[in-house]
């Protein structure tokens, strides 16, 4: 399962005093110690007096690390004695959720709705709500919610244009908070795009090209005519090619060379490649190339995964590869290491999170040598069930295979489409075994937790005899679903048997035993856990459900195995 990552960039109205910005970002992180907080930037400013701060997480850790940053926030910044030259309205001026993996816009937008009317209930900070989050049409643009800035909410609140959560009339505490907009919107990726150019100008030609609100209209066409107007006497505007992007052309001393510098506002609308490639053909009609790109922050692995995925589609390359491959394709395709190295760990966002995680003490991210060291040492975990569960990942790892060299056989082009889905089908199965090699573990470590608890009195030993009966349950239904997805595998090995590469017709062979070995492996640990579930009925349920699997993935094993011998004698 796709772990559940949003990001939070709240903006403090503070940017010169390092002791305040500091307690904020402290209380984000409770001093460092929240394991599900990842700060990524704080960018104080001294002239806007404002601090920018980025942090990601799961969406229950980011909205209370928000809280904390606005209640340290609400303690310490006074609104009544505070200037600087960007818009405020109050203490935690601006504050969107972002999702980044696993989450939907909409979802965020309903976290936001819920964290300012907490906000407001609580810390007593009137609320406004904005973009995706807003209750009101109106007010999806920032610009509407901070309308007349901190000195105007003593006229507006209160009243019709009063804040969503929490309003009232001005008073003492408010004069001291000011307002807050709490909101949801799309991951913002910063991107600029090298030209082989010096010139300003033409860079500005190129954004101009392809941003959504584009060009002025001018008279007669030509780019030194006057600028046409409208009835109401705005200018009238030529759109860009890029839905949901903002760009400008630029000269940069550092690198010599001018950029267009883009925000992606919509990546679902304009993903990152899609950018990349509009950007190069505009530049290739004014007779200048796109050498590269730099990433400005941190970018959601998505976003890289889909332009690996583009280009290798383009090539007719299998899309069934590891993780990392994509990637690597899609930072070469889009010439992301041009000027500096780029490393995914410093850029990626659910690389950076894992890598201050307990994700990176995972069985599954061991080498083989560990892995078989801890099996064989005194510990009784990790067992039967996550070795159970790796034959299996092993068994899809060589489906997948044989589908990736099948892809990319001399003579088969025509074939590659479908070589690649069933890669990418054995790349998924063998994803999710390695997850339930862990999750097997873990079940273990569940049952011995209950176990240890207390049972001096009656109650105790009620709450005792729960956890174990619910933890012996989830030890067994664990096995079984990794006989449920191990069996998906016999799928993408009866296609490569039939279809794939002969060349590999062992390797097909090899993973048909490894995923029967996976499957009968498991069975045994459904069947001894469930001889520990109180209720007969649920224990019943789960072995005969597994002795279904068991059943059919021998049935499943012969069949492939014929075909293999077949092919080999």
């Amino acid at each position: 399962m796709e772990k559940r990552i949003i990001e939070c960039v709240p903006n403090f109205s503070e940017g010169r005093d390092p002791v305040v910005i500091k307690a904020i970002t402290d209380a984000i992180t409770l001093d460092g110690k929240d394991e599900n907080i990842k700060l990524l930037d704080v960018d104080p400013g001294e002239a806007t007096n404002r601090t920018v701060v980025t942090f990601v997480g799961t969406p229950e850790a980011v909205t209370e690390a928000a809280f904390r940053g606005i209640k340290k926030a609400a303690e310490l910044i006074d609104m009544s004695k505070h200037h600087g030259a960007h818009p405020r309205m109050g203490a935690t001026d601006v504050c969107p959720l972002v999702p980044v993996a696993g989450v939907t816009l909409e979802e965020c937008a309903e976290m936001a709705r819920q964290l300012g009317e907490r906000v407001a209930r609580e810390l007593r900070i009137p609320v406004y709500a904005y973009e995706a989050s807003a209750l009101r049409p109106g007010r999806k643009n920032l610009a509407v919610c901070r309308k007349g800035e901190y000195e105007g909410l003593a006229e507006r609140l209160g009243g019709e244009d009063g804040a969503d959560f929490g309003d009232r009339a001005f008073d003492a505490d408010i004069a001291r908070t000011g307002a807050s907009a709490i909101g949801a919107r799309d991951f913002l990726i910063a991107v600029n795009f090298n030209l082989n150019t010096t010139s300003t100008r033409r860079a500005n030609a190129i954004a101009f090209d392809v941003r959504e609100k584009g060009r002025p209209k001018r008279e007669g066409g030509k780019p030194n005519g006057k600028p046409l107007k409208d009835a109401d006497g705005k200018t009238i505007m030529i759109p860009g090619t890029l839905k949901g992007t903002k760009a400008l052309g630029w000269y940069i001393d550092e690198y010599g060379i001018a950029q267009v510098s883009m925000n992606i506002t919509d990546s679902k609308t304009t993903p990152l490649h899609a950018a990349f490639d509009e950007v190069s053909r505009a530049a290739r009609e004014r007779g200048i190339r796109v050498t590269g790109t730099e990433i400005v922050g941190v970018v959601p692995k998505s976003a890289l995964i889909e332009a690996g995925k583009h280009y290798l589609t383009l090539q007719q390359r299998s899309l069934g590869i590891p993780e990392k491959e994509i990637i690597r394709i899609a930072v070469k395709s889009m010439g992301l290491d041009e000027l500096k190295p780029f490393d995914p760990s410093e850029k990626v966002i659910e690389y950076m999170i894992a890598a201050d995680s307990k994700e990176t003490h995972r069985l599954a991210s061991r080498s083989l040598t560990d892995f078989a060291d801890e099996t064989a040492s005194e510990s009784p975990a990790p067992g039967g069930g996550s070795i159970s569960a790796y034959m299996g990942a092993l068994g899809a790892a060589l489906g997948a295979m044989v589908a990736n060299l099948s892809a990319h056989k001399p003579g088969w082009d025509d074939q590659w489409k479908m070589f690649s889905d069933y890669a990418e089908k054995g790349r998924s199965i063998l994803d999710r075994l390695m997850a339930l090699v862990d999750e097997d573990t873990a079940a273990f470590n569940r049952i011995m937790a209950a176990i240890g608890m207390p049972k001096a009195t009656d109650q105790e030993k009620e709450l005792r005899a729960q956890a174990l009966e619910e933890a012996t349950i989830y030890a067994a239904q664990v096995p079984l679903r990794t006989m449920q997805t191990a069996y998906e595998a016999f799928d993408v090995l009866e296609a490569m048997a039939r279809e794939g590469n002969p060349n590999s017709i062992s390797d097909v062979g090899v993973g048909a035993l490894a995923i029967r070995s996976a499957i009968l492996g498991a069975q045994l640990n459904v069947r001894i856990n469930a001889s520990g579930i109180k209720n007969r009925e649920t224990a019943q349920e789960l072995t005969e459900a597994a002795e279904e699997i068991a059943a059919y993935a021998a049935s499943r094993e012969d069949a492939i195995l014929n075909i293999v011998n077949e092919v080999i004698d």
